[in-house]
């Protein structure tokens, strides 16, 4: 009989490392880079606890080295998914079973584990894999999803200690249960701490879930599954399936346990599964939770008062940090003409003269777009700016997918 309350530890946010020359985590992230590059590993899905191999492989690149190979990937088919199902829903009444705060200690172990070993391993795969510098890396693959894996199981208690009032002679209470099926979570290439996430909080609560990560951010993925199990994820609480959209949405979406969607990703993919889900309700034991972040830029709006300084950095990390691949990102600003005389020349100075190249050089502050379609389609738009007699590219514009899919900071 447990008696005893249990209190999710005070979270603050994760401490960002500096990697600067002659510190420990410079010399640990260094080491882990090499040894990412020193194997082709084999990821094969994680069903039900259990490495399941298929022998139909995709590659995962080197985005700024595309000749070397880091993985081969073991790619799920109809019967893998269904079979993932089929896992979730069997683990499912164990785990909603537990007491939230075993779930909880679960997470709260992977944040520490995160924080302290598996830090450089996320981080490497995270670099390597998806052409991030290692400063994006620890705010993404590390201190982000630290944060949420931390913060999540401390604003769920809280979620769970809030109760209704009640007038005399009435005693309210409210519970929460999880969804009545399997939760499908669908990640990105570009954030490996929302990779993390998407599955991780679904399951904080009970849920069981069938896992999708993006096909260029697998790497990274998978070490993510690895360090949950290592926390102690029971087999079959969040199933790991690298597989073509279609091939995964096929089986899921029209299957009657489907009780939410966790997606982020695109807005036309999110538009489909919408309306794929939409069209064929009455086939769902429950209403699906669809909760979805898709696609979108941000802009940049200065005031005639703007410090030019402060405005120059701001346009420059906030349009360039991770080669603009952020939903965050910003793709277009407003400044007034008083500003502009004076801000342009720096500006352009400044863009012209940012380090492009690969994640182990710590000097560059660019590095290549995720894949050659990415890396095709920014070409195509700069191309169509330079045709239009409207527009004038004011410095970039330059691209060499030679070796890895570089695209210069373009104005």
């Amino acid at each position: 009989m447990q008696s005893s309350q249990f209190k999710v530890p005070t979270p603050a946010n994760e401490p960002i490392l500096g990697y600067l020359k002659g510190s420990s985590e410079r010399s640990a992230i260094k080491s882990a880079l090499l040894w990412v590059e020193s194997e082709v590993l084999e990821i094969p899905c994680i069903i039900g606890g259990k490495e399941v191999s298929t022998g139909n492989f995709y590659e995962v690149r080197m985005p700024h080295d595309h000749q070397t190979i880091l993985a081969r990937v073991h790619l799920a088919g109809p019967a893998e998914v269904k079979a993932a199902i089929d896992a979730a829903l069997k683990a499912k009444k164990e785990w909603e079973g537990l007491p939230w705060y075993e779930r909880a200690k679960i997470f709260l172990k992977a944040a520490d584990l995160l924080a302290t070993s598996w830090r450089p391993v996320i981080n490497a795969a995270t670099m390597h894999g998806q052409s991030k510098n290692v400063y994006q890396a620890e705010i993404d693959a590390a201190c982000e999803w630290i944060d949420f894996l931390r913060f999540n199981a401390h604003f769920y208690e809280n979620i769970l200690r809030e109760q209704p009032f009640s007038p005399p002679g009435v005693h309210n209470s409210s519970d929460y249960r999880p969804l009545e099926g399997f939760v499908f979570a669908i990640t990105p290439f570009n954030f490996t701490a929302i990779a993390g996430n998407l599955p991780c909080a679904p399951a904080l609560v009970g849920n069981t879930v069938v896992w999708k990560p993006s096909e260029t951010q697998t790497l990274a993925a998978y070490r993510c599954m690895q360090l949950l199990m290592e926390a102690g994820l029971p087999p079959g609480v969040i199933n790991f399936i690298p597989a073509e959209g279609a091939v995964a949405g096929g089986v899921v979406l029209p299957h009657s346990e489907l009780a939410g969607v966790h997606f982020t990703g695109s807005t036309a993919t999110f538009n489909h599964i919408y309306k794929t889900i939409a069209n064929q309700v009455e086939n769902y034991r429950t209403y699906p939770r669809i909760v979805g972040e898709t696609g979108g830029k941000d802009f940049v709006f200065a005031h005639p008062s703007a410090d030019i300084d402060v405005l120059r950095v701001a346009l420059i990390r906030g349009a360039f940090e991770y080669q603009g691949q952020k939903c965050s990102a910003a793709s277009r600003s407003y400044i007034p003409s008083s500003l502009w005389a004076k801000l342009q020349t720096p500006l352009v100075e400044e863009i012209n003269s940012l380090k492009m190249g690969d994640v182990r050089d710590f000097r560059n502050l660019i590095n290549a777009v995720i894949d050659e379609r990415s890396f095709k389609k920014i070409g195509t738009y700069i191309d169509w700016a330079r045709g239009d007699s409207s527009m004038k590219v004011l410095a970039g514009g330059e691209s060499n997918g030679k070796t890895g899919y570089f695209v210069r900071p373009t104005l």
